[in-house]
């Protein structure tokens, strides 16, 4: 591939890195945003609020219909109150990461 990925391959599965924009104009993903350690991240915005984890459900929502995955396969490890999350994905990273990687080129 040649954009960097956003992606990254765990024991268990697939990281993802993201740029959550809470509050805007439509839920969507934005596309590739470059992030200050030099890789990429998931540009997303979500109409909720920052508040009571409202645009962290709105985003997990997102990814799974998205990329047509269970929404209890897609948990956020790092960045719970911050704007740059990770997103774990569960199940066989390899799997993962084509069938992601794939859908990021068809999105590009």
């Amino acid at each position: 591939m040649s954009l960097p990925s956003p992606f990254t391959t765990v024991p268990d599965g697939l990281r993802v890195r993201i740029r959550l924009t809470p509050k805007a104009a439509a839920d969507r993903i934005q596309g590739l945003i470059a992030d200050d350690a030099g890789g990429v991240s998931l540009k997303i915005g979500v109409t909720a609020p920052p508040e009571d984890g409202k645009a962290n459900a709105a985003l997990i929502r997102l990814l799974a219909k998205s990329w047509k995955l269970p929404k209890s396969d897609l948990t956020i490890v790092l960045g719970m109150t911050d704007r740059r999350k990770t997103v774990e994905i569960a199940g066989d990273s390899g799997l993962l990461m084509r069938r992601l990687t794939d859908w990021l080129e068809m999105t590009a």
